[in-house]
This record gives C-alpha cells, structure tokens and sequence, in this order.
C-alpha cells in the first residue's frame, strides 16, 4: 500500500479517471441534450457515448487502465486484481469526474434544451425491478467484455480492447435506453442527478451495475477461464503489495500456456495494474 502512495501511483492514476470520467460524461450528457434544430436520436446517444469510452480507453489506458466506472473497478477488486487503496481513489475520482462533467455542461447548454439532462430513470410503464433486472445485465455483458477482450493469456486476442469495450457500450444502449436512458455505470448517473437534484430511483443505478459486474467477474474468473491464484497472492494485491505480485506474475509467465489450446495459467494479466 505504501509502495502504491510513495511511487506516485495515486496522483497519476486519479487524475487520468478524473480526466477521462468527465470526458467521458461531458460528451455522453452531450448528446442527450434537445437542440430544437436537431432532437438526439437513440443511435446518436449510443454512439456518443460508445465512442466516448473507446477514444477514453485508448487516452489513458496505459496510465490508469481507464475504468471510468466503480462498477469496473469493483469488479478488478472482486477478482483481485487491483488493491483496496487503488479501487477508493479510482472511484473517488470517477464521482468526482462525473459530477465536473455534468456540472460543466449545464453551465453552457441553454436552458430550454436540457430537459432532463441524462438522468437516468425508468421509463413509463418499467418497474424498478424491471429496470434493476436490466441495469444487471447490461452491465454483465459490459463487464465481460473488458475481463475477456484484456486477458493477456489469450494469445488469440489482437482486437482493440477499445473498440471492443465501445462497442459493447453502444449495444447496452441500443436496449437500455428505453428502458432506464443506460447507465452501467453509477458514476455517469451520479454527475447528472447531482446537478439536477433528481435522485429518484438513483439506487437502481448503483446496486444494478455493481451487481452485473461482481456476476460478470464470478462467471469469468471461475467459469469461463478460471483465475488460479492463493489466498496469500490475493490478500497480497488487495494491501498494495504489486511491487511483490508483479515479480510472482512474470516467473509465472515462463510455464504459462495459450487459451488456444484450452489451457488455462496460475495468472491471468503479468501487470496488476490493468491496462484496458
């Protein structure tokens, strides 16, 4: 842990997700703004915050890993692959990233075109446990994608994490929209409902992701590619000591053996701190 603060870790780290999360945000509340001359389309907000995540994930990946989501970060906490100290200050800075990004942009869109800025409800005739069910799942798919597309066993993925990753965030809105406007991710409902003062169901946009992307770690790390690592080497991650697990993860490196041939390795990315 103290390796972690006395490195510089946090100061870098926390401000590429607060950087990112309020682009990230800016540009997706964006869209969702109705300019009389043009009335944004379900494709059009889709797309924009798709490609706000992709164009994220490819800025500041190789700095912070570019969770820009709690519900990500808890996720990588879940399965032990970033420290309790690493997870606080990247959520901290998501809230805090969310909320300069939605605060901004109602101080220069005019007030006649923000309607209800994004917020994220449940639509007419959706229950908050239909809304709930589908924040869940959406965030399941979500966070599938990144465990699987940044699995560096896998020697047969040469995709773009970020294209990836955006393009599964456009098709969660392709659906979600309709249903709660999408979130998957409780940062990017917080900023709006902040500013707007509109908490109205806001829970459902905090236990639903957070639930989508625990299940999504579960169903990967021990199911579809099971993670094999001790208790030791776990608590090892979640105190901060990376200095030590790195070491372990490139020795470990040396006998691991391809997806391809369905044979899974004792550890899955040699760098704790995950680069999307």
């Amino acid at each position: 842990m103290l390796k972690e603060l006395s490195a510089g870790f946090c100061l870098k780290t926390f401000l590429a997700e607060l950087v990112a999360t309020f682009l990230f945000v800016f540009v997706g509340l964006g869209s969702t703004l109705s300019w009389s001359s043009a009335i944004p389309t379900v494709l059009q907000i889709a797309f924009t915050f798709g490609l706000g995540i992709g164009t994220m994930v490819q800025a500041v990946g190789h700095i912070s890993g570019a969770h820009l989501n709690p519900a990500v970060s808890i996720a990588l906490l879940v399965g032990a692959q970033i420290s309790l100290v690493q997870a606080f200050f990247y959520i901290i800075a998501q809230m805090l990233g969310a909320v300069i990004g939605a605060a901004l942009l109602s101080e220069f869109a005019p007030p006649e075109i923000k309607g209800a800025f994004g917020v994220n409800q449940p639509s007419n005739n959706v229950t908050s446990g239909q809304a709930l069910a589908i924040e869940i799942i959406l965030t399941l798919q979500l966070v599938l994608c990144i465990f699987a597309t940044t699995d560096s066993r896998r020697s047969d993925n040469t995709g773009s994490p970020a294209i990836s990753i955006g393009l599964s965030v456009v098709l969660g809105h392709l659906l979600g929209i309709y249903y709660t406007g999408c979130s998957m991710n409780p940062a990017r409902s917080f900023g709006p409902a902040l500013i707007t003062g509109n908490f109205n169901h806001h829970w459902i946009f905090w236990v639903g992701p957070i639930t989508g992307a625990i299940l999504a770690c579960l169903i990967y790390d021990h199911l579809f590619a099971p993670y094999l690592i001790s208790t030791s080497e776990r608590l090892e991650i979640l105190r901060g000591n990376m200095v030590e697990e790195n070491e372990k993860a490139n020795r470990r490196k040396q006998s691991r053996f391809s997806l391809k041939k369905n044979t899974l390795s004792n550890s899955r990315r040699s760098n704790i701190n995950i680069k999307l």
